[in-house]
């Protein structure tokens, strides 16, 4: 489950930021000022700053009626259509879809990455070509308040966060409607079924069907 076994970060302008670090979630807290940081130096042929601390490509289509708070940063030929909500420090990259009623907060969405219909992604990162189906969420605060833990079949990861959605790897479909509890990890290639409750890490190449029913990809 380390950065460098859920993405590939030659599809993400965050690259610096993820790579200094072993587990991609220490990155939440930094998310905010590298996007500060960056927006300023992008390659002003490709994009232009629409609002304060907001850059987007110039190939990105931006329906009227979204909102995009900053800072934030949206890649080339990136979608963001009808009532999006991107309430702040979201770096979404190239070809993306964010859709219809989807809220985006403190989170990266790598290039190729599918958010298209009523789905919160929040304090979470989502791998190149991902996808979440219809109404499928990522869960960033737990119930109690205490903080976050990754739970694997090693044991517990203590992160220390209080907020900590999900790290979706590369390639991976998360189904319709399902949920995504604080402190999710699912690695690269996975599928979880429609209306599945995933919590803890999901190793690679694994299809997700129902809690205790995990079987491998052939």
């Amino acid at each position: 489950m380390k950065t460098v076994q859920l993405f590939s970060l030659e599809n993400t302008l965050a690259a610096e930021l993820l790579e200094k670090y072993e587990y991609p979630w220490l990155a939440l807290g930094e998310i905010k000022n590298f996007i500060l940081e960056l927006g300023p130096a992008l390659d002003k042929n490709v994009y232009e700053q629409i609002d304060e601390n907001v850059w987007a490509a110039k190939s990105a289509k931006i329906f009227a009626s979204a909102f995009i708070g900053g800072p934030c940063i949206i890649g080339e030929n990136t979608e963001v259509r009808h009532c999006a909500f991107i309430r702040s420090s979201a770096l979404i990259g190239n070809n993306c879809v964010v859709g219809n009623s989807t809220e985006i907060k403190n989170s990266i969405l790598f290039n190729n990455v599918q958010v298209p219909h009523y789905n919160y992604v929040g304090d979470s990162i989502l791998g190149y070509k991902s996808h979440l189906g219809a109404g499928a969420i990522t869960s960033n605060v737990k119930s109690d308040k205490t903080p976050v833990a990754v739970v694997t079949g090693g044991g517990r990861i203590e992160t220390g966060l209080k907020k900590f959605g999900a790290m979706v790897g590369d390639c991976t479909e998360v189904g319709c409607n399902s949920v995504l509890c604080p402190g999710t990890v699912l690695g690269k290639n996975c599928t979880v079924y429609p209306l599945s409750r995933v919590r803890g890490y999901v190793p690679e190449n694994r299809i997700y069907k129902s809690e205790g029913n995990i079987v491998v990809k052939l």
